[in-house]
């Protein structure tokens, strides 16, 4: 039952990002955006470094993080590599987007996979659920900001700003398949919780260095951006010492 409550609220962040789209203009300054990916960077750093590893030593060992963390930055490595994703081109003013509309959503939907199964291995991994409850909060918050930028990407191709809330909704619920999917596949395969959980650290640490800190980077925010890093980095700790 958590399982099914902590996936749908962390994919259905994406929907709560797009919202916003419907009470804005269809542009927003890089500077508010790099700080909230740099936030949300320091979120994902907490998460993973705090929660998903400290978790695969326990349940396993060294040699089991290792190969979760290389098999989670592989398999990134090669989504990233074949399936082309929201290229966002730098500019003082407002973001421009690429013109292959459904490329893209289908590349955004594929990208959520492994942060999907993340959520539901995490909760296989912890009877007390505390895991599993900081992953989907963790991978939440990098879903909203993620759900904004689609929605105003598919504004920018003339489409409705209902319709684009919509569509980025929709491409956040395949964690919710993919959650389940991670959660039950640990009762059929011995051992796999480590792994599954270095497999989410190792893709968290990829969202975070390949995409997250280079964008929010590229406008000479790079100071702001930084402190807001660092802010995201103690929310996550103080949510940690709380719950």
């Amino acid at each position: 039952m958590q399982v099914a409550i902590g996936s749908t609220l962390s994919a259905l962040s994406t929907g709560l990002g797009a919202l916003i789209i419907l009470f804005m203009n269809t542009s927003v300054t890089h500077r508010f955006r790099d700080l909230l990916l740099a936030f949300t960077a320091g979120i994902m750093m907490s998460a993973s470094t705090m929660g998903l590893i400290p978790e695969a030593l326990n349940s396993g060992g060294f040699l089991q993080l290792t190969i979760g963390i290389i098999l989670g930055v592989v398999t990134l490595t090669l989504l990233e590599m074949y399936i082309p994703h929201m290229d966002l081109h730098h500019s003082s003013k407002n973001i421009q987007f690429d013109e292959k509309a459904l490329l893209i959503i289908a590349a955004i939907t594929l990208h959520n996979i492994p942060e999907g199964l993340s959520v539901g291995v995490s909760y296989a991994s912890d009877p007390a659920l505390e895991t599993g409850n900081l992953i989907a909060f963790a991978i939440g918050f990098q879903n909203a900001p993620e759900g904004l930028l689609v929605a105003l990407f598919l504004v920018n191709q003339n489409i409705s700003k209902f319709k684009a809330f919509i569509l980025a909704t929709l491409t956040g619920t395949i964690e919710i398949v993919t959650s389940f999917f991670g959660y039950y596949l640990t009762s059929f395969v011995d051992n796999l919780v480590p792994y599954g959980l270095a497999f989410a650290a190792g893709a968290m640490l990829f969202i975070i260095y390949k995409e997250l800190i280079p964008e929010s980077h590229g406008d000479g925010n790079e100071r702001t951006s930084t402190y807001s890093f660092i802010l995201g980095l103690l929310f996550m700790i103080l949510i940690i010492e709380i719950f």
